[in-house]
């Protein structure tokens, strides 16, 4: 999830389902009708699964960052497009939810690696059955196993450095959130807690 596109984040929450859920359902449809050829039953994959994957997504995403919806699109792009890319929102107005949106990844990567230990067994039964699949089996089946083999590796590879790279980004733009000047009280008499009131404490 952390590794979602940042255009799908910046959505609303119907949008993001839509995304989500379409890029599910169409692979995993492309996979029953590569295997078996039968694209009537590769249209009920994506009609079952796109749904439920999307709301998954959705809520998960929306359950990470709250206060997303809270933002106006525009808003939320800034945020999600700055965090990303390690940069400063340039806002001050915007950078609680900088800080917001950086942490949300931080929780999905924990609840990701909290399920990482099933990887190495995915990677085994995968790799046996393509090599069943190659000996015994057609050459469509055959095809879709050595493709879920090469999934599995991506994730086990490629993955982790790119998930590294953005968590290294985002620390960056936090940063720069932390360091824009906060907002004037509103007497105008300085930084919002330093007023008289806050310095007779």
């Amino acid at each position: 999830m952390v590794l979602v596109p940042g255009w799908v984040w910046w959505q609303g929450p119907v949008r993001r389902g839509l995304c989500v859920g379409l890029a599910a359902g169409v692979l995993f449809a492309a996979f029953v009708a590569v295997e078996s050829g039968a694209w009537p039953a590769a249209a009920v994959v994506l009609l079952v699964l796109g749904p439920l994957y999307g709301v998954r997504g959705a809520r998960r995403m929306g359950r990470a960052w709250p206060g997303g919806a809270a933002l106006a699109p525009a808003d939320r792009a800034r945020v999600v497009r700055a965090t990303r890319r390690g940069e400063s929102v340039g806002d001050a107005r915007l950078a609680p939810a900088v800080l917001e949106y950086a942490g949300a990844l931080r929780v999905l990567r924990e609840e990701d690696r909290a399920r990482w230990w099933l990887m190495p067994l995915v990677a085994v039964v995968s790799l046996a059955l393509a090599v069943y699949d190659t000996v015994a089996g057609p050459a469509r089946q055959a095809l879709v196993s050595w493709l879920v083999v090469a999934l599995v590796a991506l994730e086990l590879t490629w993955s982790p450095v790119r998930r590294n790279r953005l968590l290294a980004r985002v620390a960056r733009a936090e940063d720069a959130a932390r360091a824009l000047p906060r907002e004037e009280g509103p007497h105008g008499s300085g930084p919002r807690g330093d007023g008289p009131q806050a310095q007779a404490g």
